[in-house]
């Protein structure tokens, strides 16, 4: 007979696989365990064939929906309770998929935001990196509240400095990706930006706290730890 095991986190991952990575290992730092039993329980679907985000937003590939649908139905048989996606673009498409898999999820940008703004406060100008299709699809800025105040990388930096970074932090030259991402956080911060979130889940694994010229909020880690948060109150019902 199996256990009782509440609180099963399923990540629906693969995009990318190091990101789906970096995903778990901070629900690891964030969950406060001294025992194998302690940790949160997880199922992850990295399927990385899952096809481009941004492209499918751009009208240049096919629709990654079916793709998610299945490693998400894949989670749910395999007992999944809740699902992440710790992928900024792939929420373009986060309220169709909770509909068709019929589960819980947590979004990624709204937990995001909720971070930023209690770091920064409401008024604070947020600086903000991500995917064009993140910034052209308004994910982050239709989501915060009005007195959030933007500050998004302008075209010429999006094309030279954050798709080619985050496709170099994709391939492995994470040198070359840390450089270019770096340069177009200075250029938001130049700009005024207090704080800079980081809006794609490739990005912390080149630019955090110790090297970015501002505060960093870090989308996959604020995701990371509402999974941790909502999992210890599920498994914390067994002692009720």
């Amino acid at each position: 007979m199996q256990p009782d095991v509440r609180g099963i986190v399923g990540v629906l991952g693969g995009m990318g696989p190091a990101a789906t990575i970096d995903f778990m290992n901070k629900v690891l730092r964030a969950t406060p365990a001294e025992c194998d039993q302690q940790h949160v329980p997880m199922v992850v679907s990295s399927i990385p064939q899952v096809p481009d985000r941004t492209e499918a937003f751009r009208g240049e590939g096919a629709s990654p929906l079916d793709a998610m649908l299945a490693s998400g139905q894949r989670l749910a048989d395999a007992g999944a309770q809740l699902i992440v996606m710790p992928c900024n673009t792939a929420h373009l498409w986060f309220d169709e998929l909770q509909r068709a898999i019929g589960l819980p999820m947590l979004h990624l940008v709204e937990a995001a935001i909720g971070e930023a703004v209690a770091v920064a406060g409401a008024g604070a100008k947020l600086g903000l990196l991500a995917t064009d299709a993140t910034l052209a699809s308004g994910l982050y800025v239709n989501r915060g509240a009005a007195s959030v105040r933007w500050l998004l990388p302008t075209a010429a930096e999006t094309l030279e400095l954050v798709m080619p970074g985050i496709a170099d932090v994709k391939a492995g030259r994470l040198e070359a990706g840390a450089e270019r991402l770096l340069q177009a956080a200075q250029a938001l911060q130049r700009r005024g930006a207090e704080v800079l979130v980081l809006g794609c889940t490739e990005i912390p694994l080149v630019l955090d706290a110790a090297n970015a010229p501002l505060p960093v909020i870090d989308a996959t880690g604020a995701l990371a730890r509402r999974a941790v948060a909502w999992s210890l109150a599920q498994r914390g019902s067994l002692h009720d």
